[in-house]
């Protein structure tokens, strides 16, 4: 079985805080791709357009594609809900974007950089969360702009969030395409997306993620998120001590889950993103992250473009 190319990325901030850092590694690293969270330690999503532009101008003339942008959208708590005070990584307050119509700046800043990729999340946990509250108005609107602009929008387990394991994502894809299904006839659900439009929201599985919540991804599981993959998390992770590690340096068993996820996938190609969240010496660690990915995926015979 021939599986799936891998379009290696790094998000640029764990390299460093500078946009000059980033594509110094970039160049030296032979990177093409750089993923765009925060620079100069903001949001993207707190600047304001020409201030996106002009990173998106400077990487272009960089040789550097985006093909991700790692928004924050919804890691925050919707209003009313009560929390878990779990504290997030990159975490974003909704109050600091500059534009009073949050998700269309968010895209907005997606077709800036050029890229066909946007991470969400599934609010910061809360008490009685259930997969319906995911199709609140914001996101219906969010789901109209990406299908509009083409931008395919990545839902990511994240432990502190309400979707956080790989078992939450399935069970969430699975309630949603029942409701996707149950829309064509029933008036409750006419505002939700449906039809052709379901590939604009994918799942961004990051096993990391899963098995710091002590979690491996059931086969079962597996089956109904991977032929939706078209990007993936990479990190690892000392599993004794809860530290991060450079990728293929840690106890995930990386050649043997993204055997498991590839051959399942329906892309041909698919979004490898580096997030070392080294951040004692990030260059250097995702030095050795960069080169532990083209380890692995020599092993397993991936091709890496």
């Amino acid at each position: 079985m021939t599986l799936p190319r891998l379009q290696l990325s790094v998000i640029g901030d764990e390299i460093g805080p500078t946009l000059d850092e980033m594509i110094s590694f970039a160049h030296e690293h032979g990177l093409k791709h750089l993923d765009m969270r925060t620079v100069g330690g903001r949001n993207l999503l707190a600047m304001t357009d020409d201030e996106v532009i002009q990173i998106s101008r400077t990487l272009e003339k960089a040789g550097i594609t985006v093909p991700a942008f790692v928004s924050p959208l919804f890691k925050w708590l919707p209003k009313d809900a009560v929390g878990t005070g779990d504290k997030p990584d990159f975490g974003f307050d909704p109050a600091q974007c500059p534009e009073e119509e949050m998700v269309a700046h968010a895209v907005q800043i997606a077709v800036i950089l050029g890229a066909p990729h946007m991470r969400l999340f599934s609010f910061l946990r809360f008490r009685g969360f259930e997969n319906a509250h995911m199709m609140h108005e914001d996101f219906v609107k969010l789901y109209g702009l990406a299908s509009h602009y083409d931008v395919a929008l990545q839902l990511e387990n994240e432990p502190v969030c309400n979707i956080g394991t790989i078992a939450q994502l399935a069970d969430f894809f699975r309630w949603y395409e029942d409701a996707r299904l149950l829309s064509a006839s029933e008036d409750e659900f006419e505002q939700r997306p449906v039809g052709e439009e379901e590939i604009y929201l994918k799942p961004l599985i990051d096993f990391a993620n899963s098995y710091a919540a002590g979690e491996r991804a059931s086969d079962a599981d597996l089956d109904t998120l991977g032929p939706l993959v078209t990007a993936i998390h990479l990190k690892d992770r000392d599993l004794k001590t809860g530290r991060a590690v450079p990728f293929g340096e840690g106890d995930i068993p990386w050649a043997d889950e993204l055997r498991r996820l590839l051959s399942r996938a329906k892309a041909p190609e698919i979004l490898a993103s580096i997030e070392t969240h080294c951040f004692d010496d990030p260059r250097a660690a995702t030095a050795r992250a960069v080169a532990g990915f083209r380890r692995i995926a020599a092993e397993i015979g991936v091709e890496v473009v």
